[in-house]
């Protein structure tokens, strides 16, 4: 529950942000939630940092998924973002830094590393919102709202040439599916997690969704050769 008066204004200002159904206010409401869940098992972590950059973290989400170009990255526009509001919300200047640097690094497909406690929490709270049974949704919430196919992608190399741009930022997302987001993005997220809380958690939910993808691949693949015959 959100108990301070600073982070309900930031609440109410994402809400009014975010209108993309897998980057909504619900994903930020999970992602705040196994951000306190992990800083229990971790020492010296200031939630006056975590708890903005959590409620932040996705701030710009709608920028980036509106620009065709694949340019913008939604980790370094949405620290500038935050830092217009955090300001105007009377924040502390180091405060600021460190939430900055959270939101920053909170993002997979990018070369800036976290290095603070709170940073890492953010990044794993953040990654396991991607995978398990909620990834799973997730990953269809997307596939619908940009028109996604449902088809097996047989040629890596060839889509990251044709769809990809510095950091694996995708250019059109109606040409993204969810197999290649798995394959991509998904399947390698427990291995990437900081937090010993976080590597426990991932581990289950990265076995629940390779199942998952397993068995669909099974079903599409026998349509299809079904179809064939």
């Amino acid at each position: 529950m959100i108990k301070e008066e600073k982070h309900k204004k930031i609440l109410e200002i994402v809400q009014e942000k975010l209108t993309c159904s897998a980057h909504s206010l619900d994903h930020v409401l999970r992602v705040h939630n196994l951000c306190l869940l992990i800083a229990d098992y971790e020492e010296n972590v200031d939630l006056e940092i975590l708890i903005p950059s959590a409620l932040l973290h996705d701030i710009a989400r709608v920028e980036e998924s509106e620009d065709v170009t694949g340019k913008i990255d939604h980790a370094e526009l949405g620290s500038d973002l935050a830092e217009e509001i955090l300001i105007r919300l009377e924040y502390d200047e180091e405060k600021i830094k460190n939430i900055k640097h959270c939101i920053k690094t909170h993002r997979f497909r990018t070369g800036n590393e976290p290095k603070s406690i709170e940073a890492k929490i953010l990044f794993d709270a953040d990654k396991l919102d991607a995978i398990g049974a909620t990834g799973i949704a997730r990953t269809f919430m997307l596939a619908g709202q940009f028109g996604q196919r449902l088809i097996l992608n047989e040629n890596m190399d060839s889509y990251l040439q044709s769809n990809t741009v510095e950091n694996g930022r995708l250019k059109k997302m109606s040409e993204h599916t969810p197999f290649m987001e798995y394959e991509l993005k998904l399947k390698n997220i427990s291995k990437k997690l900081y937090t010993e809380k976080g590597k426990e958690l991932g581990k289950e939910r990265a076995r629940l969704m390779n199942e998952y993808f397993e068995s669909l691949k099974i079903e599409i693949e026998s349509a299809k050769i079904f179809e064939d015959n």
